[in-house]
Parts: C-alpha cells; sequence; structure tokens
C-alpha cells in the first residue's frame, strides 16, 4: 500500500533587505512520501530566495516535467523555474528552453561538487541559468527545523540567510557556483 503525502502548514514571513521584498506566505506544503524533511527545508529556503506574489509550489517529485517551484506569467509562461537536487545535463537543457530564468539549488556536500564537475562546462552557455549551492551542515541544521505547523521567518541580507522556526535560528551563506547574465 502506498504512503499519502504528509500535509506541512507552514506561515513564511520573508524579509528580503537584498530584493526589498517583505511579505508572509501561507503555504500548505504536501511531503512526497520518499522527501526527506531536509529537502522539504531546502525547498522552502529555495522559496524564500525567491520569493515573488507569483511564486508557487509545484506538484514537484509527483511529476518529471515540472520543477519544484514556478512562477509563472498572467499569460500562463514560465518566468522563474526553481530545481533542488541534481538534475541531469538534459533536464537543465530542457528547463532553460522553458523559463526565461532557471535557478538550481544543488545540496549534499560531496556529491553535489561532483555533480558540479560533471556539469560545469555543458551549461556555460545558459545566460538564465543560475546555480546556488547550500552547504550539507547548512541543509542538515534545517532539516531538524522541520514540524508540521511550522512559523518560518527568512532573513536575507547581503547575501546571508537567518532561517529560524520558534527559538531554533541558523545561519547560512548560499554560495553561488554559476550566476544568470
Amino acid at each position: 500500500m502506498a504512503q499519502n503525502s504528509l500535509i506541512y502548514k507552514v506561515e513564511l514571513s520573508v524579509s528580503d533587505m537584498d530584493r526589498h521584498y517583505y511579505e508572509t506566505h501561507k503555504l500548505t506544503v504536501a511531503k512526497h512520501p520518499s522527501e526527506t524533511d531536509e529537502r522539504l527545508m531546502v525547498r522552502l529556503l529555495a522559496f524564500a530566495l525567491n520569493a515573488h506574489e507569483h511564486l508557487e509550489m509545484t506538484k514537484g517529485l509527483s511529476t518529471d516535467d515540472e520543477p519544484d517551484i514556478w512562477q509563472k506569467s498572467l499569460s500562463d509562461e514560465i518566468d522563474v523555474w526553481v530545481a533542488l537536487g541534481l538534475p541531469s545535463e538534459k533536464i537543465i537543457r530542457q528547463s532553460c528552453n522553458k523559463s526565461a530564468r532557471v535557478v538550481i539549488y544543488p545540496y549534499g556536500g560531496k556529491t553535489a561538487e561532483v555533480w558540479w564537475d560533471k556539469v560545469r562546462s555543458s551549461t556555460a552557455r545558459f545566460d538564465k541559468l543560475e546555480v546556488v549551492n547550500l552547504a550539507e551542515h547548512d541543509t542538515a541544521a534545517l532539516a531538524k527545523l522541520a514540524n508540521r505547523a511550522m512559523k518560518l521567518g527568512v532573513h536575507i541580507q547581503d547575501g546571508d540567510v537567518m532561517v529560524s522556526v520558534n527559538d531554533s535560528v541558523v545561519y547560512l551563506t548560499p554560495q553561488t557556483w554559476k550566476d544568470a547574465g
């Protein structure tokens, strides 16, 4: 018998001083049975780092032709494609063809570094691609904050990020491996 997704209720307050974006998002997030707490929290962090009034979670792990998060225009074109993990060169190419901007958040320490060494040269031609690594110790610390009903605060300033849930705080600095442009 297949397991059901767990539902997480998240009140995400984003204070992004770098982009001058200050908003609270009430999210209902389905955690796929194969998704870890670490991946869930990385997904929420990626949402905060790209927060916009039209940004939304997708079916994610349930479907191959959608990113984890996207922002669509009013004419239903994909403006921002946000993917987590270590997508193949083929998936990167396809996502760059479908969207005006693509952001990939690899995580997993050495595994992510090996992946990047493998795909770096083949992705150089994609001007709209951004790759932002999240350190393994940071994502592991984020995973410990996960709970089914969260008031999550994300504060961003000068590229540094502070994530808080209740009295617990994690500080991290995402590392840009490839900048769009």
